[in-house]
């Protein structure tokens, strides 16, 4: 096994009343069987899963909310109050101890990479924003670039809850190599032959071997790693039926009347994903040297 990628120094900071309680339940559990310790490790997961969607979901959230019940004649416009709505969402999470600063750094990465790449794609009418703002960058809405920040803060979440570790895992030399083709293949498929089936290969060539253990209580469990990222390109196609459902963005094809989001998207958001795992595992390298 791959010696493990320390977190940052500065963690969030632990929640002793949530431990104690788990240790008491945990007991209960013991004491009623097997059936009972599978189901209450279960639950474990489901409440880890979702603190580490915190952000991302609450972002989700502020999508329906704001479609259903933010009034049209506001002063300030809905991707105005998105965008605030994230930045405060963010700073709560930092106050509380929720989330840490190096988790942080890692959105403000990902707002940084996502905007550039927004910029892009709505030149290019990949899709569009409808509606006015004035916290924008071009055709950009700011809130746009914490949707993609919310993936980065779920992995940097998830690495650190569930302790994660790896066997069999590429060289970080090798996994950058391909997360910069696949950012430049984002860009260069409209003017050159697109490359992503080569992309596909060489993710499953590298990572196919992978194996991540995560720890949900006392032991690590095991799945492949490419598993996960399947699993998770999966919800962010949810997440963007969502987006789209409620006119936060569109896609061309959408706009004379809505239809979900074709699943060839998952193969774009599949490769997104790899982006994303690096820029965090990038992180974590520099937290492990420090």
């Amino acid at each position: 096994m791959l010696p493990k990628m320390e977190a940052p120094a500065r963690r969030a900071r632990p929640l002793r009343g949530w431990r104690w309680l788990d240790v008491q339940l945990a007991r209960r559990a013991a004491r009623s069987g097997r059936v009972a310790v599978f189901a209450y490790e279960f639950l474990c997961f489901g409440l880890k899963q979702a603190s580490a969607c915190l952000f991302g979901g609450l972002m989700v959230a502020l999508l329906v909310a704001s479609w259903r019940w933010y009034p049209a004649d506001a002063a300030l416009s809905r991707y105005d109050f998105l965008t605030l709505s994230a930045i405060a969402i963010q700073l709560g999470l930092l106050a509380s101890g929720l989330e840490s600063r190096e988790e942080a750094r890692v959105i403000v990465l990902f707002h940084a990479v996502g905007t550039a790449m927004e910029l892009f794609k709505t030149a290019m009418d990949s899709w569009s924003y409808p509606g006015p703002s004035v916290l924008h960058l071009g055709g950009v809405p700011l809130f746009t670039g914490f949707m993609y920040a919310s993936v980065g803060s779920y992995i940097a979440r998830a690495w650190r809850l569930f302790d994660f570790r790896f066997t069999r895992h590429p060289s970080f030399g090798a996994t950058v190599a391909l997360a910069v083709a696949i950012y430049a293949n984002f860009f260069s498929h409209h003017f050159l032959p697109d490359a992503r089936w080569l992309l596909f290969a060489a993710l499953a060539w590298l990572f196919g071997p992978t194996w991540v253990h995560f720890r949900i209580r006392r032991r690590h469990r095991r799945m492949p790693l490419l598993l996960g990222f399947v699993l998770v390109a999966g919800f962010i196609w949810f997440a963007e039926n969502v987006g789209t459902y409620t006119h936060a963005w569109l896609y061309p094809a959408q706009r004379a009347g809505w239809h979900p989001v074709p699943l060839a998207k998952l193969g774009s958001w599949l490769l997104l994903m790899v982006i994303s795992y690096v820029m965090v595992s990038a992180v974590h390298r520099r937290g492990a040297a420090r």
